[in-house]
């Protein structure tokens, strides 16, 4: 059994050459550089990333410098007992100056392991923002292939318009034709116009239609939507999609990865939070200088400086059961974020099945449809002779047309239906671009 089922048709410019050629691949190239959601996502790594330090966990040194300088203008009244007796001390307006420098460090020691939880936190945070941008660029890739193949299936049918347009043509010729010699009445004629200008109608409203849909692509692409684009290209859909498979290989879907990664974020805040209930152990040293100059009193100048080590331990004894409660609720935390993976993992599952009997059904009818488009496409070519000897009606060559046109549009839409499967099921996967 043939892996792929490939549509048998080929698609045709109906653009001038002015016009950019695209294929699929350029088409998710672009998008994945330019996508707004995939450039913002990739930000929040870049911003997850440098908070994933441990600085920012609080386990590294603290270290601290203050400088203070004081100048003041003081009145001083004072009594001094010495050996010669009481001394009065009394002067208005005395300068006074006071510098005070330090510099300190201090690291926490110990606080019930909460920077350790802390860190393995932000390790998560980073993961967990990985994901979400691996799972924007799948949802990238599927809405631009999807869309890219939605603009093969609108030329294909816009083709298939163009080649009934010039069915249309030749029947009226024919029918002028056999007017001008009486074996065909007015009748005939105004059908046949009627019928010509009909599907006329149906082209330009499928020119819109096509118009309309480069545009979307476009702007998934980031450009700007008025931009002259032309695909040429074929559906191709595999045969060998397996849901037992897809099944199995669901948990590897970024969005799930992502859920999981909150869930072991939820835990670790869980961690953090008990830690408050802990005491705080945190060891400090440093060197400080003091030095103060009176122009009047007792002490005319003090200076100090020095090292200066120390412990310092916090010990939570009661705050009306707050930390309780806190734990409690990242508890509960935890429970809800393990509900909706549950909840997400069920969705990815229920996608997946449905999804895969969509593409089932649709391949099951794609080669049935295919035979269809190729008789129908000689039924309407024999019909065109037959009228023009004069055996087949104006009525079965309408019909023929018909025919060709309805069979022409199942089969694309069967097509680009079970190759927009495809991309689903690889999407959840996490396959695409792979």
């Amino acid at each position: 059994m043939k892996k792929y089922f490939a549509i048998i048709f080929t698609f045709i410019s109906i653009a001038g050459n002015t016009q950019t050629r695209l294929t699929l691949d350029e088409a998710i190239n672009i998008a994945l550089k330019n996508n707004y959601d995939i450039q913002i996502s990739k930000s929040n790594v870049d911003i997850n990333k440098i908070n994933n330090n441990y600085g920012v966990a609080g386990g590294l040194p603290i270290v601290t410098g203050t400088v203070s300088n004081q100048e003041s203008v003081v009145n001083i009244n004072q009594k001094v007992n010495s050996s010669v007796g009481v001394l009065n001390i009394d002067r208005n307006g005395a300068s006074s100056n006071s510098l005070n420098t330090n510099v300190s460090g201090s690291i926490l020691l110990y606080n019930g392991l909460s920077v350790v939880a802390n860190k393995k936190r932000l390790e998560k945070l980073e993961q967990q923002s990985q994901q979400q941008l691996i799972s924007q660029i799948q949802t990238t890739i599927a809405s631009v292939s999807t869309k890219y193949f939605d603009v093969v299936r609108q030329t294909f049918y816009l083709k298939s318009l163009q080649y009934s347009i010039n069915l249309s043509k030749k029947q009226l010729e024919l029918v002028e034709i056999k007017k001008n010699v009486g074996m065909a009445n007015n009748a005939d004629l105004f059908q046949s116009q009627i019928d010509l200008n009909a599907r006329l109608q149906d082209y330009k409203a499928q020119e819109l239609i096509v118009s309309q849909t480069k545009a979307d692509l476009l702007t998934l692409l980031t450009i700007k939507p008025d931009s002259s684009i032309i695909i040429t290209d074929t559906i191709i859909v595999e045969k060998d999609i397996i849901l037992e498979n897809i099944l199995n290989n669901i948990n590897a879907n970024a969005d799930l990865i992502s859920a999981d990664n909150q869930i072991q974020i939820n835990e670790l805040i869980e961690k953090q939070v008990a830690a408050q209930r802990y005491p705080a152990l945190r060891f400090s040293t440093g060197v400080s200088f003091g030095r103060t100059v009176n122009g009047g009193g007792q002490i005319l100048l003090n200076q100090s400086y020095g090292p200066f080590a120390g412990l310092s331990v916090g010990i939570p004894i009661y705050n009306g059961g707050v930390y309780k409660k806190q734990q409690q609720v990242a508890q509960v935390n935890t429970k809800i974020a393990q509900t909706q993976k549950q909840s997400l993992l069920l969705s990815l599952q229920n996608n997946a099945v449905k999804t895969y009997q969509a593409y089932t059904n649709n391949l099951s009818q794609l080669a049935m449809q295919q035979n269809t488009y190729n008789i129908s496409l000689q039924l309407v070519q024999l019909t065109q002779q037959r009228y023009q000897l004069a055996q087949a009606t104006i009525l079965e060559l309408r019909e023929a047309q018909k025919s060709y046109e309805d069979a022409a549009y199942r089969l694309i839409n069967l097509s680009f239906a079970a190759k927009a499967a495809t991309i689903e099921l690889k999407r959840l996967e996490n396959k695409l671009g792979l």
